[in-house]
């Protein structure tokens, strides 16, 4: 059976509001009422209170008018939701040292999933004990309950006594007493149940289903379902399970460069050893460092293929280990393995010889290069299905497969009409070009400051334009090239082009170099 734990913050954006802008006043002065605006319909309204304002009865959705007509010494400031969104956010990545699965409810709570890790604090009382203690500790005031479902979890944390834990399959019995808001229900809901008196989510339960149903509509009767365990209720979850997934918690935070690499290599043996178990390796990897001040530090390297050796993938890690700040301490690692594939294990020769295919020689140091050069510099060029020269190739992983990814693979590249393996990013302008005919090929040119007289040609290629896919307008003879194959007296072979056709006064032809052949 699942175990919902829901925390809810009354004045998460106040609280908010306050740790991005730390007060001068002393601790022993009381906070004065305080208040966060913002405009809705050209109306100034509360959009947050604190609790001092909220004992002087002002209240959220309120005209700031009459806000400061009750209260004249309301201090306010403007509301900023997309912070309080963001630290929500990485308030729900904090909470992976207490569960793996952590759902945000916006704007003000969060849903974690702790089933089957309660065990580790000595049972559900210290596990919620522990996380109260320390949202207390950085200033956030959190309403707390647990329960079998999202639903029961919700209503005792908002309307129940702080810190309720509903023992597994009994959360009917508390829920009862509950007021029908309890129960998440819709506005026009909630109207008719308070024109027909009903006061208590016992009262909705006795009810009989098709009444109900009828009377109230199916979304309500949903809603008492799901806090009853009679329906599942989906969470969005921030971190979704990944069953490839690793992660170590310190009893004292460490910083140490030393310590942050040896604990790299600890979590990366853990994971690699569920890989092998299980005979797979992953492409990519990602570790976290979970600070003491709940941000979270992740770096990523990855690998030309599967694999899932535990020094090497730490060798991979160490460099950027530098990059990390721990501030006040690292407290959790976590390390998550993603794209993995079946591998296969292979055998050693019995002589102890050391044999190894071209792609596994290489690997090693294409996972070098990658992760110190970025993966968009570290390519291999693999055929495109368009004719057109500068087209005709994309960029693929190094040791990528031809199989792996047949939706974006061409036919192979004509060997009759061979390129350069590398083209120039812009073809460069020829100058003093000779040719004895208009359609043969040149028999001198001159390119960067340099005369080159030819010894063998091939051609014209005739390449035209992707017409296709522009205006039919803009087709003209000026995108039109002859491509020549040429080899000068020294022995170096250029590939070059005329654009353009003679006898088009438009657009009279020019000579470029698009690429030289090894």
């Amino acid at each position: 059976m699942s175990r919902i734990l829901c925390a809810w913050s009354p004045t998460w954006a106040i609280a908010n509001w306050r740790r991005r802008n730390p007060s001068d006043t002393s601790p022993d002065t009381p906070p004065p009422p305080f208040a966060l605006l913002e405009t809705v319909r050209a109306v100034r309204r509360l959009s947050a209170v604190s609790l001092e304002a909220a004992r002087l009865g002002l209240r959220v959705g309120q005209k700031a008018t009459d806000a400061l007509a009750l209260v004249p010494d309301l201090a306010t400031a403007e509301a900023e939701p997309d912070a309080d969104a963001d630290a929500l956010t990485a308030l729900a990545d904090w909470c992976v040292r207490f569960s793996p699965a952590v759902a945000v409810d916006a704007p003000d709570g969060l849903f974690l999933d702790v089933t089957g890790v309660d065990h580790l604090w000595g049972g559900e009382a210290a596990l919620l004990a522990d996380f109260r203690r320390r949202l207390s500790a950085n200033g956030l005031p959190f309403r707390c309950a647990i329960a079998d479902t999202p639903g029961a979890a919700w209503a005792l944390a908002h309307f129940a006594e702080d810190g309720a834990i509903a023992p597994p399959g009994g959360q009917a019995a508390l829920l009862a007493p509950l007021p029908p808001a309890a129960l998440r229900l819709e506005t026009q809901t909630w109207a008719q149940v308070e024109r027909l008196g009903i006061r208590q989510v016992g009262q909705l339960m006795s009810i009989p289903r098709g009444p109900f149903a009828r009377r109230f509509g199916r979304a309500a009767m949903s809603r008492l379902d799901q806090a009853l365990g009679r329906e599942r209720e989906a969470l969005t979850f921030r971190r979704p399970p990944n069953p490839w997934f690793a992660r170590l918690a310190f009893a004292e935070p460490i910083s140490a460069p030393e310590d942050m690499a040896r604990v790299t290599a600890d979590v990366a043996a853990r994971l690699c050893a569920r890989l092998e178990t299980e005979g797979q390796g992953a492409r990519r990897f990602e570790v976290c460092f979970h600070r003491v001040d709940g941000k979270v530090l992740p770096l990523q390297v990855g690998l030309a293929l599967p694999g899932r050796d535990p020094v090497r993938i730490a060798k991979l890690f160490a460099p950027k280990l530098e990059t990390v700040d721990p501030g006040f301490g690292i407290e959790v690692v976590t390390l998550t393995g993603d794209a993995v594939e079946p591998i296969s294990g292979r055998q050693a020769r019995l002589d102890k010889a050391r044999e190894a295919t071209l792609a596994e020689g290489l690997a090693p140091l294409i996972d070098r290069l990658t992760n110190r050069l970025g993966e968009d510099r570290v390519w291999r060029a693999a055929p495109a299905e368009s004719h057109v020269p500068e087209l005709a190739q994309r960029r693929a992983r190094p040791l990528e497969k031809p199989d792996a990814a047949k939706s974006n693979e061409a036919r192979p590249w004509d060997r009759e009409t061979p390129r350069p393996a590398r083209l120039f990013r812009r073809p460069e302008p020829l100058e003093a070009v000779m040719a004895i005919t208009p359609d043969d090929p040149p028999s001198q040119f001159r390119w960067r400051g340099q005369t080159h007289r030819i010894r063998r040609a091939e051609g014209p290629e005739r390449i035209g334009e992707e017409w296709w896919k522009g205006q039919i307008e803009d087709v003209h003879t000026g995108h039109v090239r002859d491509y020549y194959r040429v080899e000068d007296e020294a022995g170096a072979r250029f590939w070059l082009f005329r654009a353009g056709l003679y006898g088009d006064p438009r657009t009279p032809p020019k000579w470029w170099l698009h690429g030289l052949f090894g």
